[in-house]
């Protein structure tokens, strides 16, 4: 009795052994695998045959082809238009780059030009050439097409390597009112002007030394001289030449003194215009005396256009409509000779 039972027992236990054992099986199999187990027993795997060759690069080999195995798989498994999305911001991403490889190339290419002779101005527009760019720029912008250019993040990185010397084509000294944006109104960009505001775009001592430093070191090939209309300083000072003039502060009264001159001249000039209506001719000739006092007083200037290196322009920018009056530029060589005439002018010493 008891054998018989003992046996029973033991079947049991085989039977119960023998499920457990399928269980365990089916179930393993139909388990998924977590990425990072299966890639462990892989790279195991993949040492394991390397070692077998005996050497370590092997096993390198083998890793490296594997993981590009897993990334053709994990590419494979993305949707149709994930892929084409891919497709096109790679595409996008080199074109990109190619542009401003390109933009930077030319730059190069101008600065080296600029360089290999002993002419600064070399590989500089010309004068009519550097002010018909600011012509065309200023009518984008009245029309409303201002194109922005070299506002890009490739001008960008070039200001910040390359010699401003190299790009800008105009030395624009003009008035500080916030109404007159420069580089707005020629529709220029990073680089592309050497700028200098003062109160009534006067010239006087450090105006005029800004200037030389435009003109012979960022190597510009034209000079603006350029006022606006309804200028505030302008303004001032014809009401005070006027008799109804009001208290300015300390340091006003000597940046605006050069523009008593101009005043003057236009009310000579035009005895039939009375009151504050002399303004307008009283801003044209400010621009005109400004000249003449940097003709004076600087040599290089004198030299440069002498030389037919820079012209130097008046013009005057209307706030209220964004065209720009150009004065002839016929005047400014008349004053130049005159000013070479001149025995007080200013020499090289």
């Amino acid at each position: 009795m008891d054998e018989k039972k003992n046996k029973i027992i033991l079947w049991a236990y085989l039977g119960v052994m023998f499920v457990f054992i399928l269980v365990v099986t089916f179930v393993g199999d139909d388990a998924p695998h977590s990425p990072a187990a299966t890639d462990t027993h892989n790279e195991v795997a993949m040492e394991t045959h390397a070692a077998s060759k005996g050497t370590v690069e092997a096993a390198a080999e083998e890793k490296h082809h594997a993981k590009a195995g897993v990334q053709a798989n994990e590419t494979e498994v993305l949707p149709a238009q994930e892929q084409e999305d891919v497709a096109k911001d790679a595409s996008h991403a080199a074109t990109t780059g190619d542009t401003a490889a390109i933009e930077t190339q030319e730059a190069h290419a101008v600065a080296d030009t600029a360089h290999e002779g002993k002419d600064p101005f070399e590989g500089k527009p010309s004068p009519d050439e550097a002010i018909s760019l600011l012509k065309k720029g200023n009518q984008r912008f009245v029309h409303g097409e201002s194109a922005h250019p070299h506002m890009n993040l490739a001008r960008l990185l070039q200001a910040g390597s390359e010699n401003q010397g190299d790009h800008a084509y105009a030395t624009v000294i003009t008035c500080s009112d916030s109404r007159v944006p420069v580089e707005a109104i020629f529709d220029a960009g990073i680089m592309d002007i050497f700028v200098i505001r003062v109160a009534g775009n006067v010239c006087d001592v450090d105006e005029r030394g800004s200037i030389e430093y435009g003109l012979a070191h960022v190597n510009t090939p034209v000079l603006v001289v350029l006022g606006h209309t309804q200028c505030g300083a302008v303004t001032a000072v014809t009401q005070a030449v006027l008799g109804h003039g009001h208290a300015l502060e300390r340091n006003i009264p000597a940046l605006v003194d050069n523009i008593i001159p101009a005043v003057k001249k236009a009310m000579a000039d035009h005895p039939e215009i009375q009151g504050e209506d002399i303004i307008p001719m009283a801003i044209e000739e400010n621009i005109w005396t400004g000249i003449e006092e940097l003709f004076m007083e600087s040599p290089a200037t004198r030299n440069l256009v002498a030389a037919g290196k820079v012209t130097v322009v008046g013009a005057v920018y209307d706030v209220g409509e964004g065209t720009i009056k150009w004065l002839p530029q016929e005047k400014s060589m008349e004053i130049l000779k005159k000013v070479e005439e001149n025995p007080d002018k200013a020499v090289i010493e």
